[in-house]
């Protein structure tokens, strides 16, 4: 065995070691290792470290990994407000904002006008606190003078230096952007089922910082990026000496910024990363500029939201010309089938895209499209791209209505119509492959199950050769058997077990939500757990019983009835008892306080803070409810960042509508 003086020498080695490959894979872009290999390399130290726990130091990489559940986050005052950036999409009012500024100065005395030209990442920004050289703090944006301590999550981010290099005396605040870089999103994205996919990389930052278990914020991969320092011994320091004294101190700054010395530098910058922005590995949305004297930014001043000495120049969406050449019709877990546009490939904000979902049949009669029509497509959030209109002007003669298909395509089957609703569907369930994958997918997905391993390749697999017919059969696959599949192996099949395994554990309104029973979402199964909690009292219930639970009418109501009426319900769930999992519920969530006591709470729109189920939980908690509609009985809406009709209707129906800082006032 390893003395303890070896083990110190080992492990000094190994988190060098460690640090360097962080730093050529996150910082410099130049990775000379796998993920598989640095894995190793980290699996190594931390079984030294436990070997050795009085060698393990909060600088060490170890500490990146995650692990620690945080029921809730601390409040922080910031030293100095964090101030939002004012923006423009005008060239002209960027101007406008830099003859201002020169006109300020003018009034100080000063002549000379540097300013500094940044990209502007589209992410979360956070304070870092550093008490000699050590991260002590690590600190959400929140509404400007307060934000929330996730120093936990921000320790498994790894362009966050843990230790400064060379280290640093007294204490120094950094501040910069968290964000995603595009291929560790599309990884989480495609990890989830579709309809609850974060709509792009800064959504899916922002609901990962504020997640309570740091271990799953670990395996997000977030990154960042530092765009300011205080604390240095000479505060007269210039802001472009500040980004290459944070580049000294380990951190990244992006790289991509310049020192412009007159307005043609900065219009050269804008216009050239217009174009070079789409080859970087995360999204940016437009251009920073700031008064590079540091010494003088005071004197300018602020407004009561943005300083007087920097602006945000945004880009404009992004829109292309391209042909539709077909149109594919794809099944969902439910039996819908969404119509999917098959494209001429078109280079559109970076990235060239064939295909773009037309959503439903009335969407294909609103916009009166037709196959080979000339059409414009728009990238929603620089992420998603959809087509927005249809060129008629310039509509070829051989144009063809796009025709509603008779038979599923998965399967063959007649497709169906209910009254009232806009889709088409496939009634067959449970011979359908399409549906029988899109149900295994929702129910291993983060919310429900939480089965990781089980991703789409492999759920493809187990459907095709029909290993599993229903999510039931999940829980009696062999090692044995699983490690002979394609891209497979005994390492990859006892991770899948044992995440199985875990997923028994899962909670009983985890498990109803899971199960995906039409119109029965999160909120709902939490209202169907707290009325009925067992699966067997919730299966004897009659369809005017579930009528009276709050907001579960006669639609949701007859779905459910429908579900457990089936010839297979019974079979099937006795399959999910005899595996182990919770069919009833355990103890009641414990009342934190009665903040929230009768009040009924809708969320719209993206939340900073929470996930909406954690915004969920925390109202529950607090002996509020949860629901999914605006009505006149909605005590309160919390509206977030993009909020959709819900908000409107809201308004009109007079009911009080809060922010997400009021929201965590009241909570």
């Amino acid at each position: 065995m390893i003395d303890i003086i070896h083990a110190e020498e080992k492990i000094a080695q190994l988190r060098q070691e460690i640090e360097r490959h962080n730093c050529l894979y996150y910082v410099e872009a130049k990775p000379e290792f796998s993920d598989f290999e640095f894995d190793k390399l980290l699996e190594q130290l931390v079984e030294l470290e436990k070997q050795f726990p009085d060698l393990v130091t909060p600088d060490s990489p170890s500490q990146r990994v995650g692990g620690t559940i945080t029921k809730e986050f601390l409040t922080v005052i910031h030293r100095e407000p964090m101030l939002s950036l004012s923006n423009t999409y005008s060239l002209g009012e960027m101007e406008e904002f830099y003859n201002r500024v020169k006109k300020l100065l003018a009034l100080e005395g000063v002549e000379e006008q540097e300013m500094v030209a940044e990209l502007k990442f589209d992410g979360v920004a956070i304070s870092l606190l550093y008490r000699d050289g050590l991260l002590v703090q690590g600190a959400t944006r929140g509404d400007g003078v307060q934000g929330d301590d996730i120093t936990v999550n921000i320790r498994t981010i790894p362009t966050v230096p843990l230790k400064l290099i060379g280290g640093a005396d007294g204490e120094i605040e950094v501040r910069g952007e968290v964000f995603m870089r595009k291929d560790d999103f599309e990884q989480i994205n495609e990890s989830r089922p579709e309809e609850e996919r974060f709509a792009n990389p800064r959504n899916a930052t922002a609901g990962t910082l504020k997640m309570q278990d740091s271990a799953e914020v670990a395996r997000r991969r977030m990154s960042f990026v530092a765009y300011y320092l205080k604390g240095i011994s000479d505060e007269s320091t210039t802001h472009f000496r500040r980004l290459k004294l944070l580049e000294k101190l380990g951190f990244s700054t992006g790289n991509h910024y310049r020192l412009c010395r007159e307005l043609h530098d900065i219009n050269d910058f804008i216009a050239e990363w217009s174009e070079k922005r789409w080859e970087l590995p995360y999204e940016t949305d437009g251009v920073v500029l700031k008064l590079n004297a540091v010494a003088i930014r005071e004197k300018l001043g602020a407004t009561s939201k943005s300083p007087r000495w920097a602006i945000a120049y945004k880009y404009p969406a992004q829109q292309a010309r391209t042909v539709l050449n077909a149109v594919v019709f794809q099944v969902g877990r439910l039996g819908t089938i969404t119509p999917v546009a098959e494209l001429e490939p078109v280079l559109l904000a970076g990235s060239t895209v064939s295909r773009s979902t037309l959503h439903n049949f009335d969407e294909i009669e609103r916009l009166g499209i037709m196959i080979h029509d000339r059409v414009i497509i728009e990238k929603s959030g620089e992420v998603i791209p959809k087509v927005i209109s249809v060129v008629l002007d310039e509509r070829p003669s051989d144009v063809q209505p796009i025709v509603i298909p008779l038979n599923c395509p998965a399967c063959g089957t007649l497709l169906k119509k209910s009254e009232g609703e806009v889709s088409y569907y496939c009634p067959s369930e449970e011979e359908c492959p399409a549906q029988i994958r899109g149900r295994v997918l929702h129910f291993a997905s983060r919310n429900a199950m939480d089965i990781r391993n089980l991703g789409k390749a492999l759920v493809d697999q187990l459907v095709s050769i029909k290993l599993v017919k229903d999510v039931g059969d999940l829980y009696f696959l062999q090692e044995p058997l699983v490690e002979n599949l394609e891209r497979m192996g005994r390492k990859s099949a006892q991770n899948l077990v044992h995440a199985l395994d875990e997923s028994r554990a899962k909670s009983y309104e985890r498990l109803l939500y899971a199960l995906g029973i039409r119109h029965v979402g999160r909120a709902t199964a939490r209202e169907l757990s707290q009325a009925y909690p067992s699966l067997e009292a919730l299966m004897q219930a009659s369809e005017e019983e579930l009528s009276t639970v709050p907001d579960i009418g006669p639609v949701v109501a007859r779905s459910i009835c429908d579900y457990f009426a089936k010839p297979t319900a019974s079979y099937f769930l006795e399959k999910l008892r005899a595996a182990g999992l919770q069919l009833s519920a355990s103890e009641s969530t414990i009342q934190v306080n009665r903040n929230f006591e009768g009040l009924t709470v809708l969320f719209t729109g993206g939340l900073d803070r929470y996930d909406r189920q954690q915004a969920s939980e925390l109202v529950v908690e607090r002996g509020g409810r949860v629901v999914n509609s605006v009505s006149k009985k909605t005590g309160l809406v919390v509206a977030g960042h993009d909020p959709g009709s819900k908000l409107d209707k809201a308004r009109k129906l007079g009911v009080r509508v809060v922010s997400e800082d009021e929201f965590d006032k009241m909570l």
